[in-house]
């Protein structure tokens, strides 16, 4: 049985866009794309299960659980969706079009990877943060962590903005499933057999999964693009908004069937 969720939604017309945000953060991080794309899609962010104002789950999640809560969602909008991924929530993106390769039309995932199990080392780190957390609490493991997120030269109500959602965001139990989920994530085997068409993007200053986890995924799957965001860091829809969406929309005007429109060569 899958978790509820609370979602945060904007736009009435369009196809869906399912938005699931990384493992520090909440809907909030959506703020410019829900302002902006919801014109051509009707945008749907959640708060993951645990997450945010998203009651805590009943049991602990995997990242199948995740997934199937996502896909849960999407069917209740009685449609399939495009769905964009940032960081962790691009890892649950790809393993839902693994497993309801139905409900996905498209994948955007931003500032990704194939998962934390894919190195020991990070697993392992990664593993660690749900103590981090409960040793400093939501306030000062925000303030800690959420600077990292965006490039050097953020600007300040940016960074503010990064730190407050994380801190407004995360809680135990619900942090230490999604660190876990991440921890034992190594997808690799199954990017190749995904069908739906992705836009890959990443920040040119992510310092968290970095550019390479990046590239790695785009020429992993079978049909991809992948753009490099320049003067981003590991939150690329929110450093550069503007850049973002219009990637997004090139994305979606190509993977869409507009048939009142000219036809593509």
């Amino acid at each position: 049985m899958s978790a509820p969720v609370h979602t945060v939604r904007a736009g009435e017309h369009g196809p869906l866009l399912l938005c699931l945000h990384g493992i520090g953060s909440s809907s909030a991080a959506f703020a410019p794309q829900l302002a902006e794309l919801s014109a051509h899609a009707r945008v749907v962010a959640w708060d993951a299960p645990g997450y945010a104002t998203s009651p805590d789950p009943p049991e602990p999640l995997d990242l199948d659980g995740y997934a199937d809560t996502a896909a849960a969602l999407i069917r209740s909008h009685g449609t399939s969706a495009h769905v964009l991924g940032v960081s962790w929530g691009g890892v649950i993106a790809l393993r839902l079009a693994a497993r309801h390769p139905g409900l996905v039309d498209s994948l955007i995932v931003a500032d990704s990877g194939p998962g934390s199990g894919t190195d020991p080392a990070k697993a392992d780190a990664m593993r660690a943060r749900s103590a981090e957390l409960a040793e400093l609490g939501p306030a000062a493991f925000a303030e800690r962590r959420g600077p990292r997120l965006v490039s050097p030269h953020a600007p300040p109500a940016l960074v503010r903005h990064v730190i407050d959602t994380m801190a407004a965001a995360v809680r135990l139990p619900g942090y230490a499933y999604a660190a876990a989920s991440m921890a034992s994530a190594d997808l690799r085997g199954e990017l190749a057999d995904l069908t739906a068409p992705a836009l890959v993007l990443c920040g040119d200053q992510d310092r968290v999964t970095g550019v390479e986890a990046s590239q790695a995924l785009a020429g992993a799957l079978h049909k991809a693009a992948y753009v490099i965001v320049k003067d981003a860091g590991h939150l690329a829809n929110q450093e550069q908004p503007a850049h973002f969406n219009a990637w997004v929309l090139s994305h979606l005007d190509l993977v869409t069937e507009q048939p009142e429109g000219p036809s593509c060569p």
